[in-house]
């Protein structure tokens, strides 16, 4: 068969650039792409007969007919759900005999355009679609109760529409935000991310950031550190780019969309703010492992289980949808990840088979997958619309399942910085000698003390207000700390600014939210609570007293050697014994009721 040949032009066709135009730098990259989609076939039981998986293992039909159905989520009771993005439902299947077959028809027991994402926690269901997050009570026969609307704005989806939901150990719901594109600088920055949310949806904000679809993440049981797999850029060929196997930290950034893999530079798209290339490398941390580019890893997890040997127990697996990139179709299976000591050390494939005739078809393309009640693994096929159930049958199984994943290192990285003075009393901001002088901090847009505009806030606009202040003899440089010491955080970091130039002595409303700015030229900005870059205004819970925010100016004696996106400690440490002046102005804003929609 002789396979198309597409070369650079298509790539960057296929890449978008928001609100930002592409600048020259020299580039010149001919990539040979190919496009390969195998066509489907019926899933015969023949077909299905001759799937591959290791010995002692076996791969039937759980249930057949059910279309395009995605995610799993398994009950407590061992009663399955899977959602049906094209459906716009959630199906419910049970097995009461323990035949290894679902009882009769599936109960449809929801309705929602684009259902995707589920997760269970305490006796509820939680569905995502590609806007909102509802939840909805499991009742005793397993049908739901009432959907209720706990987020209705997740970010605009694009070409990644498909967000999942999990659980993690600290109790709070991960939610992922895929990009709107291949490769470009996205205008919000909940796209390309994971999100941490209350249960209740009420806070949300941005866990790890520069992951262009992470569709499938879960947490180690033995350390509860949280793992995923991220998919990789079209249109670089075919072995260009790896899939990502990462393991994700509170306010890490891994790449995408300039960089990617191990340190591959992505030649097409250009940061904002002149931030070089390899800077945006310098700031990323690489993939851990890879598997084979353009295979699709979709939903993930640790087994935990007693339906498998013991050596299982551990290891995760992942659903590989497969390619339509490569000129050698890759995925169309499942795949073990092998860790040790609680690190990945390696990937390989574990059921196979539903790419059959050589790569010219499919029976199935894997993408939920979850643990049954009884220890063995299901996986939706949302081609022909097969459950499939891989169990084990051979002697020596497991006796004993892993616990839980242990809480404390999710909350000892979302617990970082709280509980602490403002920065304006830390002991990093005074100064030595006779102390820092009183720096007098105005804004044209509110009094000191007094309420701030609802276009500086989340509510409406949230550009940034203005801000002015004397200047100081000697200051090389300025800082801009914001924060508000009555959110549940204590404080709650608002916005992070530095390197403001010495001749700078006032900030105009509505900077950019952007790791590095133009203008002023050269400040870097940080990343504050939410996770974002830059201003975040204030956006007290409704019906809340007012909250104040301190906005904090530190007139210092040198320009920082503090690259971009750092926090608020890292800055505070940063400005220790070089702090000149200091002072503030504080800010009130209270939200009475909701926001009309």
């Amino acid at each position: 068969m002789r396979l198309p040949s597409l070369f650079t032009t298509l790539a960057l066709a296929a890449t978008s650039i928001p609100g930002f135009a592409q600048q020259g730098d020299g580039t010149r990259v001919a990539i040979a792409t190919a496009i390969v989609k195998p066509d489907k076939v019926e899933a015969t039981p023949a077909r299905i007969a001759a799937v591959k998986a290791p010995a002692g293992f076996s791969v039937s039909a759980f249930a057949t007919g059910l279309k395009n159905i995605r995610i799993i989520a398994v009950a407590p009771d061992g009663t399955v759900y899977v959602s049906r993005r094209d459906q716009g439902d959630v199906l419910m299947l049970k097995d009461a005999n323990g035949d290894g077959r679902a009882d009769g028809a599936p109960v449809t027991v929801a309705n929602r355009a684009g259902a995707h994402g589920l997760a269970i926690r305490d006796g509820k269901l939680y569905l995502a679609t590609v806007k909102e997050v509802f939840v909805a009570d499991i009742r005793s026969d397993g049908t739901l109760g009432a959907l209720q609307l706990l987020i209705g704005d997740l970010p605009d989806a694009g070409q990644h529409s498909n967000r999942t939901l999990a659980f993690g150990p600290d109790g709070m719901l991960y939610i992922s935000a895929g990009s709107t594109c291949n490769a470009c600088n996205e205008s919000n920055p909940e796209n390309a991310a994971l999100l941490r949310a209350s249960p209740d949806g009420k806070q949300r904000s941005i866990f790890a950031s520069g992951l262009r679809n992470t569709i499938g993440f879960d947490w180690h049981p033995r350390t509860g550190e949280l793992w995923s797999m991220d998919h990789g850029i079209d249109f670089l060929g075919d072995d260009e780019q790896p899939e990502e196997i990462n393991k994700l930290e509170l306010g890490k950034q891994y790449g995408w969309p300039h960089v990617y893999g191990a340190g591959g530079i992505y030649p097409q798209s250009t940061p904002q703010g002149d931030i070089s290339k390899e800077d945006w490398k310098a700031h990323s941390t690489p993939m851990v492992l890879s598997y084979t580019a353009h295979a699709a890893p979709m939903q993930m997890l640790f087994y935990r289980g007693t339906g498998f040997p013991a050596e299982y127990q551990g290891d995760a697996f992942v659903t590989m949808r497969g390619s339509w990139n490569r000129s050698t179709p890759s995925g169309y299976e499942i795949v073990r990840v092998r860790f040790a000591n609680g690190q990945a050390t390696s990937v390989e494939p574990f059921v196979t088979g539903f790419l059959t005739d050589g790569g010219k078809t499919h029976i199935a393309r894997p993408v939920g997958l979850a643990m049954a009640k009884d220890g063995s693994l299901l996986m939706a096929d949302d081609a022909n619309g097969v459950l499939y159930r891989v169990a084990y049958t051979g002697a020596g199984k497991a006796t004993a399942a892993l616990p839980t994943p242990p809480a404390g290192p999710m909350r000892q990285q979302a617990q970082r910085g709280d509980n602490v003075p403002l920065a304006l009393v830390r002991p990093e901001s005074a100064a030595g000698g006779a102390g820092a002088a009183r720096l007098s901090v105005q804004s044209s847009a509110f009094s000191a003390g007094g309420a701030m505009l609802p276009k500086y806030t989340e509510y409406a606009e949230g550009v940034s207000p203005p801000l002015s202040w004397r200047a100081v003899p000697g200051a090389k440089s300025y800082a801009v700390i914001m924060e508000d010491p009555d959110a549940p955080n204590r404080p709650f970091v608002h916005w992070l600014a530095w390197n403001i130039p010495a001749n700078v002595t006032s900030l105009p409303e509505g900077l950019q939210e952007l790791p590095r700015l133009t203008a002023p030229e050269g400040v870097l900005q940080g990343r504050n609570t939410r996770g974002s870059m830059g201003y975040y205004g204030p956006k007290p819970p409704v019906g809340n007293p007012a909250h104040h925010y301190h906005f904090q100016v530190f007139a210092l004696d040198t320009e920082l050697p503090l690259g971009w996106g750092a926090d608020r400690d890292q800055l505070l440490q940063a400005i220790q014994g070089h702090v000149l002046a200091k002072g503030e102005i504080v800010g009130r804003y209270a939200q009475k009721q909701a926001p009309m929609k």
